[in-house]
């Protein structure tokens, strides 16, 4: 959190990831960190709280979060 993010990212995903960030403002984010995998060649980040970011083979990134995804299922 709050970090520089690496270089190997685009310049999308390195938006989202200030996008999420800024959202975070005013709260205690001391402890969160992002987690980034790569999946077919695509980055993966996640964060402490559940918030994914996600790169589709069309190059289109999506911003979700696991609580959404437990809304949807209910």
């Amino acid at each position: 959190m709050g970090d520089t993010p690496p270089p190997q990212l685009t310049p999308e995903v390195v938006a989202a990831i200030h996008r999420v960030e800024g959202e975070l403002l005013g709260f205690d984010t001391t402890q969160w960190r992002w987690t980034l995998t790569w999946l077919e060649g695509r980055p993966v980040v996640q964060l402490d709280d559940g918030t994914t970011i996600r790169v589709s083979p069309s190059g289109q990134v999506h911003v979700s979060n696991e609580d959404d995804a437990d809304e949807l299922d209910r």
